[in-house]
């Protein structure tokens, strides 16, 4: 991206712009290596707040007061998403202080809100720039907008465009968004990339519970530690929709019994050992196992088109006294199991 800061009477048009004090970012529409190394440490959730570019006006192409504007959040893949799929065009991009967070998620937040927009369009002069007063703003960002209070508050009117950045070509050609670009689709490449952030986020506590449970109950332990967490990070997300019930919570219940099958045999069936210790080893996995999974599954709710405030918060105060009772008493089990192992009881 190159980025710097012009007068607002930049405009090649012949008309001459109105009057104002204000200064434009300019910027281009080529993603460079720096950028994408940039989108693939906010992938992986490294430095995660420090995505960002500065909120403001900025000029894309040589813009005039006809030009059209586009709102976006200042987190750099919404942004770099944005100003490349207006490659050829000339337009302005309202860039809103959403803290780093993305036209949805800062949506929902309010970040991405009536209140920044308002503040941006008179912080920016705005109006001085373009002769018109309409700001598009991507679908995703209209639970954070109220048309009426912005027109009412700036003179400017609201047009929600297409979901997705790459529909705005044909968007701007045609003037409307058909049925498809308002469709919000979560295919599995979308639900893929969301999976390094999510895996980042619980990396580090998995990686020390392998190894205390190395210690204390052995290596086919501390592998169904890792496992555990790789199908809720990993393995749920990419067969979310082929899980009956509608719960996250549930589905993720389900491909916990399933991935703790095969460790409740391996338990059940080694030799040498006292048969309470045999059921108890069976049974560890197919309390902790699922509990995780189902956890990690609710967490995923955040990431996913498919839920809602309200049903999230249901599957909360319904499942996780469920999930929490079935941890406990797994690891307590767990726990004594080892401490038998290293005096030498068993």
């Amino acid at each position: 991206m190159v980025a710097s800061k012009s007068p607002c009477c930049s405009c090649s048009c012949e008309e001459t712009i109105y009057p104002c004090n204000c200064e434009l970012h300019t910027v281009d529409s080529t993603i460079t290596i720096a950028n994408r190394f940039d989108h693939f440490l906010a992938r992986w959730g490294i430095k995660r707040m420090a995505h960002r570019v500065e909120p403001g006006l900025y000029q894309i192409g040589s813009p005039c007061i006809d030009s059209p504007v586009f709102a976006s959040a200042n987190y750099t893949l919404s942004f770099d998403a944005l100003r490349s799929a207006l490659a050829g065009f000339d337009a302005y991009i309202l860039v809103l202080d959403t803290k780093g967070i993305n036209v949805w998620c800062a949506a929902g937040k309010g970040t991405f809100g009536t209140d920044e927009l308002v503040h941006r369009i008179e912080t920016t002069g705005l109006g001085n720039i373009v002769k018109h007063r309409k700001i598009i703003v991507p679908q995703l960002g209209a639970p954070g907008i109220s048309a009426l209070e912005v027109n009412h508050r700036s003179g400017f009117r609201i047009e929600y465009g297409p979901v997705r950045a790459r529909d705005l070509h044909e968007y701007l050609r045609t003037g409307k968004a058909t049925s498809e670009m308002r469709t919000v689709n979560f295919s599995i490449y979308d639900r893929i990339v969301l999976t390094p952030i999510e895996l980042m986020h619980i990396s580090l506590s998995a990686i020390v519970v392998a190894i205390i449970l190395w210690f204390l109950a052995g290596i086919v332990a501390s592998l169904a530690a890792i496992v555990a967490v790789l199908a809720g990070t990993v393995l749920f997300p990419v067969i979310l929709p082929f899980i009956p019930t509608k719960d996250f919570s549930m589905k993720g219940l389900i491909l916990g019994i399933i991935v703790a099958i095969p460790f409740s045999i391996t338990f059940a069936s080694s030799r040498g050992l006292p048969g309470w210790v045999a059921v108890l080893g069976a049974v560890t996995p197919l309390l902790i196992i699922p509990a995780v999974i189902s956890y990690l599954a609710l967490n995923f709710t955040g990431s996913t088109t498919f839920t809602s405030r309200t049903g999230v918060k249901k599957e909360i105060f319904k499942y996780v006294p469920v999930m929490a009772a079935m941890a406990i008493f797994g690891s307590v089990i767990c726990i004594f199991l080892g401490l038998c192992r290293v005096l030498g009881r068993i």
